[in-house]
Order: structure tokens, then C-alpha cells, then sequence
């Protein structure tokens, strides 16, 4: 099957050219990077990937919507996204590629073990997992997971999504289910080493519970 890695970057400089090296040894890469002020752009394309720019910043919404077009206009049949801080272990790819060619999933999201992780991230999402299970009226493992494989099909209904943040990976999900597409899950690794987060708090609460409530309302309408 015709699966991209698609790794969306903000100022990865210190880690991208590990993630791609060996993404590269499970599929073709494309970095999309989103504005960055440092030399992601330059070590990824020296690591093999195709890369992207975007600038100015957008956010990763954007970005990952940018990959999704270049992927639909080369003929693939789906894209595998990972951040390119380190925090998704290239290694498991094949587990969502394994996954998508036995069951063809439209989104296949890569749930983390919640107990390994630092005490406030812990709660963030403990809290949002919940909040959001709660909105849509199904149990979600994990909404907040960068780690996931999306289907050409959901890819199309994606590219005109208004979001630009990491609230898109909410949008994911919420359009798979509208359209009555497939969701599964896998576990993954939990790998936190003091990388910088570009989520700036309280926008990202808003955000999430608009995101939550437009979510609720869009699904039971549905129903």
C-alpha cells in the first residue's frame, strides 16, 4: 500500500534529521515545516526528506492539511503523521501500516500509556480524553495523540477543515465519525525528554472546549 510519512515541524532542528532517517527506513517522507526560525528545513532535506515550507507560521492544522493535498495529488492511499520532536518513535509504523492493510481504517489514532507521563500532562489529558468522550458519546483512548494514520477518503473531507491548530486533531476525529467512517487504535510508545511545547495554555483550553461543544452538537444533530 502507498502510505507517506507526513511530519509537520516547528522549530525541530534538534531532532529532525533523527526522525527522518529513520522514518525513511519504513516510508517516504515529507516534512511540511510550519514557519520555523531555525535550520529544520535544511537538516530534513539533508536526512532525505521532501520538504514543504510554510511561511509564516500557520500552525499544525495547517501544516498537516498542506501534507494531506501533497499527498492526494501523488496518489496516496493514506499518510502516517508524526511529530518531528521525537516524542513518536518512528519504530512503529509498521504497526499502523499492518493495521490499515488488514482492516483499512480511515483513522488510526496511537494511544499513549497516560501514567508515564509528566504529573500536569498527566491531567491535561485525563481531563481532555474524558471531556471529549463526553462531547462525541463514545470512549476516546486518546484525542490528543500526533501519532496517527489518516485515509485518502478522510484526508479529502479534511482539506477544508477551518482549523489551524492542534485542534485539528480533534477535527479528525469528529469528521471520521460524522461520516461514519472507521476509527481504531494503537498503542504506542510514551516518550517525553523536556521537549519544548508550542501550546500556549489558556487559548488551548478554549479552543478545546469550543472544539468539544461544536463537536457535540454536530454528532447529535447527525443522530
Amino acid at each position: 500500500m502507498r502510505l507517506l510519512a507526513l511530519i509537520p515541524a516547528y522549530n525541530e532542528a534538534a531532532a529532525i534529521e533523527r526522525v527522518v532517517a529513520e522514518s525513511l527506513g519504513h516510508l517516504p517522507v515529507l516534512v511540511v515545516d510550519d514557519g520555523s526560525k531555525d535550520k529544520t528545513s535544511a537538516l530534513a532535506v539533508a536526512a532525505g526528506a521532501t520538504v514543504l515550507l510554510q511561511n509564516p507560521s500557520q500552525g499544525k492544522g495547517a501544516a498537516l492539511r498542506r501534507g494531506f493535498a501533497y499527498a492526494l495529488e501523488n496518489g496516496y492511499e493514506g499518510v502516517i503523521a508524526l511529530d518531528g520532536d521525537g516524542q513518536h518513535d518512528p519504530a512503529e509504523i509498521p504497526a499502523f501500516a499492518a493495521l490499515f492493510a488488514a482492516e483499512q481504517p480511515d483513522l488510526i489514532i496511537g494511544h499513549r500509556s497516560f501514567d508515564e507521563m509528566p504529573f500536569w500532562r498527566w491531567l491535561g489529558n485525563n481531563l481532555g480524553f474524558r471531556i471529549f468522550s463526553w462531547a462525541i458519546g463514545t470512549r476516546i483512548l486518546d484525542n490528543q495523540s500526533g501519532y496517527r494514520l489518516v485515509s485518502a477518503r478522510l484526508m479529502e473531507r479534511l482539506l477544508g477543515a477551518r482549523e489551524s491548530g492542534y485542534e485539528f486533531e480533534m477535527e479528525q476525529i469528529v469528521s471520521c465519525m460524522e461520516a461514519g467512517y472507521r476509527l481504531a487504535w494503537t498503542p504506542i510508545r510514551t516518550i517525553y525528554a523536556g521537549e519544548a511545547s508550542y501550546i500556549r495554555p489558556i487559548p488551548h483550553i478554549v479552543n478545546f472546549v469550543r472544539v468539544a461543544w461544536q463537536a457535540r452538537q454536530r454528532l447529535h444533530r447527525k443522530v
